[in-house]
């Protein structure tokens, strides 16, 4: 069987059903970047569940910037840019990130009054492997 795009279809079993997954839209869901955010300062970030609409396959993103008053603004970009992929996303929960690029450091803390506390280990993680040569740091802390 052919997806639109003359690629094979891949067949997952999921929840005891079988589900199509057409190959380009897992492709499309690994050309997603796992972390978007400010080269410098103190900011918003929120982390977002990013799937293949109708199927189960998905990731987690990090979205932060300083132009973003509150959280639900990083969201009210991400979610229109997901969705013309073919993608649906939710976002997990937000906090702040103070990026120091000249001292090679990045702290994860705080949390979203909207969306309520990210997992910060899960964004640091995400943190860690986009900035390998930083020194990536989480807590629980709202200040």
């Amino acid at each position: 069987m052919l997806s639109t795009v003359g690629r094979p279809l891949s067949i997952l079993r999921v929840s005891g059903a079988w589900c199509k997954v057409t190959v380009a839209m897992a492709d499309a869901l690994t050309k997603i970047p796992d972390v978007e955010i400010d080269p410098e300062g103190t900011f918003k970030y929120i982390l977002v569940r990013v799937k293949v609409k109708d199927g189960d396959v998905h990731k987690d993103i990090v979205r932060g910037t300083k132009s973003a008053q509150y959280h639900n603004h990083i969201f009210e970009k991400v979610s229109p840019a997901m969705e013309a992929l073919g993608m649906e996303c939710k976002c997990l929960g937000g906090g702040k990130i103070e990026h120091n690029s000249q001292a090679k450091k990045i702290r994860v803390f705080g949390e979203s009054t909207g969306f309520g506390k990210a997992d910060h280990s899960v964004s640091a993680e995400k943190l860690k492997s986009a900035f390998s040569d930083y020194e990536v740091t989480c807590s629980d802390d709202t200040k």
